[in-house]
This record gives structure tokens, C-alpha cells and sequence, in this order.
């Protein structure tokens, strides 16, 4: 008797787990789709002067600044089509403040030519981006040679002899080459898929439980 009640709070003790893990996914889903929501029609919205505005993830900016292009960054990246190359990174001082440019990507045999270096300095139109973390799976960057695999700030830092806003501008435009990149509200939203497996996993566990409770009472 005394392992058939164990068996039973063992049991009902892992469905309520399940079903309170189904449950924060669907809160997170929630969130998700509000945020998915938030950036979509931040993006419709006209840019803004990013000297005279509240700087916030997926802002729409445009302002002027001294681009350096000594101290360009070739970023090891893939072009929207799955092609190796670089994306290209510039610091920029704006108003005293010195911020990340990324231009957009081009393939290996654009690095270090001239013509991967015309920009409109004083007309910048692009869209603000939190720097997210290195992945911890890419390779060390190889500061010597220019190639790199993660904007390290350290690295950054070390590289420029300068400290960065935490926010990347990424540029808009008509360019070739860079092609910047195109910011979009597609981010990874997997909570519902997430979600059913967990209270799958509790109503499967219940009718077996069920099943067995029948057969052995």
C-alpha cells in the first residue's frame, strides 16, 4: 500500500511540474508576441534624430558623425543568401559619442578596398541594436589580421583605443557594398511548440497513471 501511494505522489508530483512548465511558456509566449509586436511598429516608425532621442532597442535613427576607416572591423558573417564574407564595422564619433557603424557585408575580396568605403558621412539613416553576447562556441578574434568572429568589447577596445555605447547603429541604405543588413521583427519564437510538448507530457503521464491505478486497484 505504502508504494502504491508513493507511486502516486511521485507521479502528480512531475504533471504539476510539467504543467506549470507549459504554463511559463505560454507567459512567455505572451511576452514574445507583445515585444515581436512592439518591434514591428517601432520599425514602421520615421527616423529620429539620435542626438535629441531616448536611445531603446530597434530605434529608427539618423544622424552625422566622423566615421573611422582606419580602424575598420571585418566581422565573419553570412549574406542574407548563405554566402561567406564579412560584415563591416566602423566606430564613429557622434557628437562626443562614439558608437559601433555596422555598413552591412560584403564578400572576402571587397576587404580593404577603396570602394567598399564610400558612405555619406553626414547623412546616416539606420536602425539601433543592443550589442548581444559573444556565442561562446565562436572562435577567438585575430586582432592582427583584422578577421574577426565576435565584437568582444574588450577586444574592441583594445583594437580602437576606444570605449563603444553599448547600442550598434546599423545602416540603411542603397549601398553595393557593404550591403547593409536588413532589420526585421524576426526573432526566435518557439514558446508554443515548447509549451505543448510540456502539457503533453503531463496529460500522457496522467492517462498512464490512470491506466495503471485501473489495472492494480
Amino acid at each position: 500500500m505504502r508504494h502504491k501511494f508513493l507511486f502516486s505522489v511521485f507521479t502528480i508530483f512531475f504533471i504539476l511540474v510539467f504543467i506549470a512548465l507549459g504554463t511559463w511558456q505560454i507567459i512567455r509566449l505572451n511576452w514574445k508576441n507583445n515585444l515581436i509586436l512592439e518591434i514591428e511598429s517601432s520599425l514602421k516608425n520615421p527616423p529620429v534624430e539620435l542626438t535629441q532621442s531616448n536611445k531603446e532597442n530597434y530605434l529608427k535613427i539618423k544622424t552625422s558623425g566622423s566615421v573611422d576607416f582606419e580602424k575598420q572591423i571585418y566581422l565573419y558573417n553570412l549574406s542574407d543568401t548563405g554566402a561567406p564574407g564579412f560584415e563591416v564595422i566602423n566606430p564613429i564619433l557622434i557628437e562626443g559619442d562614439n558608437y559601433l557603424l555596422n555598413r552591412g557585408w560584403i564578400p572576402f575580396e571587397k576587404k580593404d578596398t577603396q570602394e567598399i568605403n564610400i558612405l555619406d558621412q553626414n547623412n546616416i539613416v539606420g536602425t539601433l541594436r543592443i550589442q548581444g553576447k559573444k556565442n561562446i562556441f565562436k572562435p577567438d578574434n585575430d586582432i592582427k589580421k583584422n578577421y574577426w568572429f565576435s565584437l568582444n568589447r574588450q577586444d574592441v577596445s583594445k583594437f580602437t583605443g576606444k570605449k563603444f555605447s553599448k547600442y550598434i547603429i546599423y545602416l540603411d541604405g542603397n549601398y553595393q557594398f557593404p550591403r547593409p543588413k536588413k532589420i526585421t521583427a524576426n526573432i526566435s519564437n518557439n514558446h508554443k511548440k515548447y509549451a505543448m510538448t510540456w502539457f503533453s507530457l503531463a496529460i500522457s503521464i496522467l492517462l498512464l497513471y490512470l491506466y495503471f491505478r485501473k489495472k492494480n486497484y
